[in-house]
């Protein structure tokens, strides 16, 4: 329940603070005074995008604060400690807004996205606008009334989910079936280059193992005499071998470290270079039994370096990527023949999901048939109050096309009114008369207001257009309504404000330098001075008094 508001430096308000009560509250004034100013306050309050010019001119910022007490909102009292901004059984919700356009939403002191704000706020207040009627000449908009008397959020939210989810596989499957002719011309070309390269077998290491190999064998020759002739040096040459100089040397230096003990050490040297160059000996002696002259393998291992070039040239690639390459080749036909596969899978999963979507919407078309029945009665029987007897309501459910699916269920929601006994029943927007569809609307919003769990129900000028016994009717029944929810009515008949639990007063003061709206709770006696203002015009008369008078005590006894 909105328990306070306080609006500080909003369009022509300088300070303004509202306690509510729960019932019914009325908010009367004359034209211009800002009585809507109020609603417009509120519903920034709870996320509604702001307009230019909304600041008071002359100031920087403009407030507004909306406490709520909880105590019988469970469902908001939940969804504030699922996100960790409870605060006993108290909320409040804050907006600034700043001249230059800027905008800032708290809930319980912590800033919050102002979706967050809606959000919340749709959970709290219920508002329905002058032009309610008007709204209510669109289908999606009566297809959303029957739903919030039907109860069925959580249903819509499962069924828009079930159709998001197959709208996602019928996608993919029309992009695999546009895609069919491309993808089988692609599936032949990467079959040929795929083994071609299979066929080549390319190695990951295996250029730089051939460029060795080929280095070895074009250069035999070369390398076989060369190693030959350094073996014959060395060691094979009778007469001038270096193993046997530096022998002969080193015998020499032997006999004489006898005499000079320091040539020890170059003896020691001179000894382990001849163990080393006898040892490279043998190892030259290996190395020649290594070396094949073989044209045939040489020819071999050109013609496969040439392959592979070639190979990398018709893949624009260098030859050590071969082996890259083949495995990319690999994954996309992998990749093009798994959605081959997939083809058939996605079939079952559209139909699965088709068939949970169509579960899902049989029980929607259920409750919507079990709600629209019962809206209809409640409906007619406030139309036959509203001054509108023989009228009627009824609400059309057309089944879509076979095979069609839609987020919002499998049926078209209308609804249709029969103003003259006998006639069809036909669409509202036939229905010329504007304050035949102001009581339309406003017995439509009263019974929905009743079905759902929001305890705050706003009416803004909903009565334009009524006036007379049905004015006093309409005032009945949104006292009634005040019985168990809490209503605030904006309104400019006397017959509804006379009706209230409650009664504010908005009040407009100007001077040279400034306009200023307050706002005042009005006692009996000012109630009655208020009524005969609405009744009398600018002539207030004694007679109009009690005639006031009498409206209030007959409106308190309701």
């Amino acid at each position: 329940m909105l328990s306070h508001i306080q609006i500080r430096n909003f369009a022509i308000v300088d300070l303004l603070e509202l306690d509510l009560a729960p019932g019914m509250s009325c908010l009367t004034g004359e034209t211009g005074a800002g009585k809507s100013i109020v609603l417009d306050a509120l519903s920034l309050a709870l996320g509604d995008r702001a307009e230019s010019g909304v600041v008071r001119h002359g100031c920087d910022r403009a407030e507004i604060s909306a406490n709520f007490d909880l105590r019988n909102e469970p469902a908001a009292q939940q969804w504030l400690l699922n996100r960790e901004l409870e605060m006993e059984d108290e909320c409040i919700i804050r907006r600034t807004l700043t001249k230059d356009g800027r905008s800032k939403g708290y809930i319980n002191g912590r800033p919050q996205p102002l979706a967050t704000l809606r959000e919340l706020g749709e959970m709290l207040v219920d508002i329905h606008g002058q032009h309610a009627h008007q709204a209510l000449l669109r289908r999606e908009q009566q297809r959303d009334t029957l739903d919030q008397y039907a109860g069925n959020g959580t249903l819509l939210k499962k069924i828009e989910h079930a159709y998001r989810h197959w709208s996602q596989l019928s996608q993919e499957l029309e992009s695999l079936r546009s895609d069919k002719q491309q993808r089988d011309a692609k599936l032949e070309l990467l079959r040929y280059q795929a083994h071609e390269l299979e066929n080549l077998n390319p190695q990951t290491d295996e250029l730089e193992q051939l460029d060795k190999e080929h280095q070895r064998l074009a250069h035999a020759h070369q390398l076989l005499e060369s190693s030959q002739q350094a073996l014959h040096q060395l060691h094979d040459d009778d007469q001038g071998a270096l193993i046997s100089q530096l022998q002969r040397m080193t015998q020499a230096l032997n006999e004489l470290q006898a005499i000079d003990h320091e040539l020890l050490p170059v003896c020691e040297l001179l000894e382990s270079a001849a163990i080393q160059m006898d040892e490279a000996a043998t190892e030259l002696r290996h190395y020649q039994e290594r070396i094949e002259i073989d044209p045939q393998q040489l020819q071999q291992v050109e013609e496969r370096l040439s392959e592979l070039h070639e190979m990398a040239r018709k893949h624009s690639c260098q030859p050590q990527q071969l082996a890259e390459r083949l495995h990319h080749l690999q994954q996309q036909l992998s990749d093009i023949e798994s959605a081959e596969v997939k083809y058939g899978s996605l079939e079952e999963e559209i139909a699965t999901a088709t068939a949970h979507y169509q579960t899902l919407a049989d029980k929607l078309t259920q409750t919507r048939l079990k709600a629209a029945k019962k809206l209809e009665k409640a409906v007619t029987e406030n139309l036959q109050r509203l001054s509108m007897s023989g009228s009627h309501f009824e609400i059309a459910m057309t089944p879509r096309n076979q095979g069609e699916l839609a987020p919002h269920g499998q049926e078209s929601v209308e609804f249709l009114i029969c103003t003259n006994p006998g006639q069809p029943a036909q669409p509202m927007n036939k229905i010329a008369s504007g304050g035949e569809l102001s009581r339309i609307s406003l017995a439509i919003q009263v019974v929905a207001s009743r079905a759902h769990g929001i305890t705050t129900v706003i009416f803004d000028e909903v009565d334009v257009g009524i006036g007379g016994g049905t004015a006093e009717i309409v005032g009945q029944m949104l006292r009634a309504l005040g019985e168990s929810r809490q209503v605030l009515c904006i309104t400019h008949q006397p017959q509804v404000a006379a009706q209230g639990h409650q009664h504010l007063r908005v009040c407009k003061k100007a001077d040279k330098n400034s306009t200023t709206t307050t706002l005042v709770a009005l006692d009996q006696n000012a109630r009655i001075d208020e009524l005969a203002r609405m009744l009398g015009g600018i002539t207030i008369t004694e007679q109009t008094r009690v005639h006031a008078q009498e409206m209030l005590l007959s409106g308190q006894q309701h």
